[in-house]
Order: structure tokens, then sequence, then C-alpha cells
């Protein structure tokens, strides 16, 4: 049985063309003891543009920016190619592979365009119960709203949303302490989201939501042990399924419910109980969660962001590694447990365990005076002097950044102790990282963040025009024109 809903009101001022303000008010409905998949969908159907503060808009956009920065950066990539080459004959939708001329289904071009993006591990981090990338999002959006040939508005907001969706269930529940990824939540922001590109109604919207949740489950063997080239394919497989949920979902198709409350539901099985209300959302009476992004300056994992800062600021005091006896990591419990611990990450086989091992990054950073997108190429993490210096480097948790990360810090926060062999000690302590949405990157940064990556595939100037269309990504009339910069 369906509980009665709440009414409730939200007012936002707009500007008009003329720079006349006008107070706009609409009536809500959503109830906090309806069921999750219900109010993501009255959620996600009830926000328009006109709700978003500019601060959230220009937050968006900057991800948008950094986010196919990421993307095309990753290209020549031979995984990538691999990517490519597996689609080949999965042509004849509108959407854009990113980087060539190719049309395909929706899904499918979210799924090479997602795995560019996650490739360098370069892309954003939201710090919660869950960690997540939620700029996943992004290339799925982009490849729904070119096919159902939607404006750059339209764009923005379908992102923003899928954002705001991810960021939430992240703050509501932990998976991977379970054994399940992060992802999974991924099958229901851009379900939703997409359903919203569709312009699928609240029921539609809701069953798109159920099949994606019910059916494409993943498992958090993806970050464990030794990593794969799958890592960078978690999100963009379930943006996949996702987006192929909301097509079912619009000629009629539903979905098991409750999918969250049910008997067998996600809560029994996957993520515990947990409690859930959308009317804290972005738009209705909170705070859009983009606005807590953390953007990443250096192409590794989130965690060791400020690792590599304090290694690079205590290099400049020593001459050689030789001159180091030990070196002490000092993080919080998650980085510890995630890129700290276990055999494979003082002897690396893989790139994507390299860029998933603080004592590789720090030792790098040491040696090279820098983290850059060769620091993983497997000549250098394989490299016997790299392999030997990380003898030296021990992990420990500092409770203190556990406490930290717990009251809602940050969970890269880290220190290094070094012990020198003539007995001398440096110490640096990096709270909040270059990117972290206490210490932002400033739009110059992140351009020249994504020249750099373009760079590897575009030409300068259309380099430079697509930096001056995400920046006016509001006025596109047409999605598909920004992809035609891409290529």
């Amino acid at each position: 049985m369906r509980i009665s809903p709440v009414n409730f009101t939200v007012s936002c001022t707009v500007k008009t063309e003329s720079g006349q303000s006008l107070l706009i008010s609409k009536e809500l409905v959503i109830n906090e003891k309806m069921k999750i998949s219900r109010q993501i969908s009255e959620y996600v159907n009830s926000i328009d543009y006109g709700d978003v503060p500019d601060t959230s808009i220009k937050n968006i956009n900057r991800l948008i920016l950094d986010t196919l920065g990421c993307g095309i950066g990753a290209y020549g990539e031979p995984t990538i190619t691999k990517a490519r080459n597996a689609i080949k004959g999965m042509k004849g939708g509108r959407s854009t592979v990113l980087g060539t001329a190719i049309k395909t289904e929706p899904e499918i071009a979210a799924f090479v365009n997602g795995a560019m993006t996650r490739y360098f591990d370069f892309n954003d981090t939201y710090d919660s119960k869950e960690f997540s990338h939620p700029s996943d999002n992004i290339m799925p959006m982009l490849a729904v709203a070119e096919s159902e040939g939607r404006n750059g508005r339209d764009a923005i907001l379908a992102c923003l949303l899928a954002y705001e969706i991810q960021a939430r269930l992240a703050d509501s529940a932990n998976l991977w302490k379970r054994g399940w990824d992060h992802v999974i939540y991924g099958l229901v922001s851009v379900s939703a989201s997409a359903s919203r590109l569709m312009r699928l109604d609240d029921d539609k919207t809701e069953q798109a939501i159920n099949i994606a949740l019910n059916s494409h489950l993943v498992m958090r063997q993806v970050r464990a042990g030794m990593l794969s080239e799958w890592k960078a394919f978690a999100f963009s497989d379930v943006a996949r399924n996702a987006i192929f949920s909301a097509r079912l979902a619009r000629e009629g198709i539903t979905g098991p419910d409750p999918v969250f409350e049910g008997e067998m539901g996600f809560f029994n099985q996957v993520s515990g109980r947990f409690t859930f209300n959308a009317k804290r959302f972005g738009g209705l009476k909170g705070r859009f969660r983009i606005d807590k992004n953390l953007m990443k300056y250096y192409p590794a994992e989130t965690r060791a962001q400020a690792a590599i800062f304090a290694a690079l600021d205590l290099r400049r005091k020593i001459h050689s590694i030789d001159e180091i006896a030990s070196v002490e990591i000092g993080a919080g419990e998650a980085t510890v447990k995630v890129i700290g611990s276990g055999a494979e990450k003082w002897k690396p086989e893989t790139k994507e365990t390299a860029d998933h091992s603080i004592p590789y990054i720090v030792a790098a950073a040491l040696i090279d005076g820098g983290v850059g997108i060769e620091t993983f190429e497997r000549k250098r993490f394989e490299d016997r002097t790299t392999v030997e210096f990380m003898k030296r480097i021990k992990v420990n948790e500092i409770k203190k950044y556990t406490s930290l990360f717990n009251k809602g810090g940050t969970v890269n926060a880290a220190s290094l102790r070094i012990v020198m062999k003539n007995g001398g000690v440096l110490y640096k302590e990096v709270l909040y990282s270059k990117g972290h949405w206490k210490n932002p990157m400033s739009n110059k940064e992140i351009e020249e963040k994504f020249r750099k990556l373009a760079l590897r595939k575009l030409s300068e100037p259309k380099t430079n025009k697509a930096i001056s269309m995400v920046w006016n990504l509001d006025k596109l009339k047409d999605i598909g024109l920004l992809f035609k910069e891409f290529c």
C-alpha cells in the first residue's frame, strides 16, 4: 500500500534574458516513507535547470570538462583500442564514440566512452560511507542526451542529477566492506537520469531503476588483489545495462518491486537497511553534492593524492633516495585497506594495481619528482631500483585520519615520515590535497589538465574549441555538436 505523500513547496530565483529577477515556486510531492525507487523517480522528474544554484552549475561544468579530458587523453591506450574493436559491428545509433565519427546506440557509446574516462584513474571522487567516482555518470548522460537530441542544459541537468543520486546513495550505506563494488549505485543514478533525458514519467522511471538494480550487481573483486583491465570498465558496464533498462521501461516492461525494501531486495542481500530521504536532496532542501566534489591533480587513486603532495614536498630536501633508510606512510583506515595492504601492492604486475598501490606511487614520486601517466607504464613499475626501494616503505593507520574521515572530513589525508641514513627525520602532513573541495583546483588548472590530456589526440585549435564549448554548454542547441570537436 502506498503511503499518502506530503506536499511542500520549493522556491528559487531566476533571471530573465533582460536581467529581471523572478521568484518561481512549485509544489513537489515526495515522502520519505515512499519506496526508495519511487522517491528517486519523483525527485529526478521534479528538478528543473532553474532550480540549480549558479555555483552548482559551474561546478558540474568544471567536472564535465575534466571528465572529457580524462576520456580523450586515453583514446590511444591499448585497453581502449580493444574496447573499440569489440563494438565495431554495433553501429547505427545516434551516439558518438568519443574521438571518432562512429555512431552507435547510447549504451554502447556509454560503455566505451566511460571506460576511456576511468582508464587513467584521473577522474573525480566523492568521499562518504561509500567511495565513488560520480563523474562516471557524465559519459553515459552525454551519450543518452545525444541519442535523444537534447540540448546543453538538458545534458548539464542530467549529469548533475546523476551525480546527486549516486552521491546520496554513497552517503547512505557502505558497500565495499560487504563485498560489493561502489559502481552498483550507478545502476540507480544512470537509469534514473537517463529516464529523465528520455522524458519517462515517474512510473516508468521507477521501473527502470527496479530493472537495473535487481539485475546487474557488481562484486568488489574488481578492486581486490591484483587488479585487471576491467577496473576501467566496471562503471561503464553498469551504465550500459542501466541505459538499456531505461529503454525497456520506456516500452512498458516492469521490474522487481520493491527492489530496495523487498524480502529478497537490496537491503537484505547487499547493503543492509538504511534511511533515505530525497526531500533533502539538492534542489529541494539540501545542497547539491557536486559542491563537495574532489578532483584529482595526479593520475592515481584518490587516497594517494595527499601522500603524493607530501612526498614531492620532502623530495626537495633529499639529494638521493640512497640517503633514505625508511619511509612511513601514515593514512586512514580505508587508505591502508584499499591501497596500502597486500603483497601485490609492493610488487605490482599490472597498470591497474600500480595506480592503486600507495607504496609504489610514493616511491615513484620520491624517485622521479612527479607522478604522471608515464608513471604507470609497465617498464616503470617493474623497474628493479623502484621495487627494491619499496621494501623500505611501510603503511600504517593513523587514527586521527580515520576519525577525520568519519567526521565528514577527507579520506585521503596522509603524512610521510622519512628517516635518513644519517639519523635525520623529515616529516610532512597533508590533510586536503589540491583538488579537494576545501582546496579546489582553479578553472585555469582544470583547463591546463584538460589541454595536457586532450593534446594527446586533438589539435590545439580543436582543444581550444572544446574548452570554449564546455564553458558555454548551456547555450548548445544539440549535444551532438560537442562530440564533433573530439575527433
